[in-house]
């Protein structure tokens, strides 16, 4: 099988053409790496970028790589139509079996359903959700994002919807949906933890209201204080916002709290090997990867029942969840873990089998090609 896989190359998103290698968000990246397994399919990933870059043809023996150019008046302010129409010319000339499209964020979306080849979606964030947040009334980006994602839902034949969450938000919309989680990349299951003697909560994710690390902060500073524990926090938000400055306030005059900052997979890989525990305090998500991640890591994992994460966690028994609007239960969910090293170790262990079983790259990849033939049966 020929499959296409449109996915933003991140040295164009965050700058960094000088890189000489694209780099992927987490879940595609994870993908390739379940399809770099399986040598009877050939696989060709396509990003548009805005500047020309120095790439590799490929990225697995039987995995391609295509960086496309494209003005600036192909992006955003022409709803992404010139990407899309410079991505159709080269999949016709690739003629795959099938095309993916890797999110609605951006571009990827408008170019699978253009593409004039049987095609499916992943929404990796649900754009519709996002701009009826209220932190995001206003934002002119979110809105475009919305109504190409509703124009993108009805074009497709059909979307892996990575949590139930996701299915239920678009299945009036779209012809068809599968079940499917995201992969892990592999590295994290390589992980053997070795945790600090101080208790380390890890958060992962960004500084901002829908992730909610102020609530997490407020919650846990009675522990804190005590020094019972320390919490690492690895991500970033704006710096202008109301809540970032909130959040560093708290980070000033609260002890044991630790910003990171945006780091590396690798260095994540160390920040969960050194975790007691990770935690996940948000207020909606669809898929989230570090969930499934801290799983593969054998880290405990404790997250909100919100969202995508019931589908993810049996609550007691490979993880624990909580009500993350109310502090007191996101409080006694660490004490608990914290305190029991007992819970910590089972529920540890079964998080890990869970990993192994459900969001083991090759698998996730093998269950994409089952989807494809669904597709192409149905034509």
């Amino acid at each position: 099988m020929r499959i296409v896989q449109l996915t933003t190359d991140n040295r164009n998103q965050h700058g960094r053409w000088d890189l000489e290698h694209p780099y992927f968000g987490t879940a595609p990246e994870a993908l390739l790496q379940g399809f770099a397994e399986i040598p009877d399919v050939e696989v060709h990933v396509i990003s548009c970028t805005s500047r020309p870059m120095k790439s590799p043809e490929k990225l697995a023996p039987n995995i391609h790589f295509h960086s496309l150019r494209v003005p600036k008046l192909g992006w955003g302010r022409s709803l992404f139509l010139g990407c899309a129409m410079a991505t159709r010319r080269l999949i016709r000339k690739i003629n795959p079996d099938i095309v993916h499209g890797q999110g609605t964020e951006r571009d990827c979306a408008m170019e699978a359903v253009l593409s004039g080849y049987p095609n499916v979606l992943t929404i990796h964030g649900n754009m519709r959700v996002h701009a009826s947040r209220e932190e995001q009334k206003g934002s002119s980006y979110y809105k475009m994002a919305a109504a190409l994602e509703t124009l993108c839902l009805k074009r497709t034949n059909g979307v892996v919807a990575i949590s139930t969450y996701t299915r239920e938000l678009v299945e009036k919309l779209t012809p068809r949906t599968w079940l499917l989680p995201n992969a892990v990349d592999r590295r994290y299951f390589k992980i053997e933890p070795a945790p600090d003697p101080l208790p380390r909560i890890l958060f992962v994710g960004a500084i901002g209201e829908r992730k909610n690390p102020v609530g997490l902060i407020k919650a846990c500073e009675p522990l804190l204080r005590a020094r019972e524990c320390t919490i690492a926090f690895a991500g970033d938000g704006d710096e202008n916002s109301a809540y970032w400055k909130e959040f560093k306030s708290l980070l000033d005059s609260v002890p044991g709290l630790e910003l990171l900052g945006f780091i590396s997979r690798d260095a994540l890989g160390e920040e969960f090997r050194r975790a007691t525990l990770v935690i996940l305090p948000t207020f909606e998500d669809n898929c989230p990867m570090v969930v499934l991640e801290g799983m593969a890591a054998g880290v405990p994992v404790a997250a909100s029942r919100v969202g995508g994460v019931p589908d993810l966690i049996r609550h007691e028994v490979d993880g624990l969840m909580f009500d993350p609007e109310k502090p007191e239960q996101i409080r006694d969910t660490i004490t608990r873990l914290i305190r029991d090293k007992e819970l910590r170790t089972r529920i540890a262990r079964a998080g890990n089998e869970t990993a192994w079983r459900q969001f083991h790259p090759k698998i996730i990849a093998e269950k994409h090609l089952g989807i494809y033939q669904d597709v192409l049966a149905a034509r």
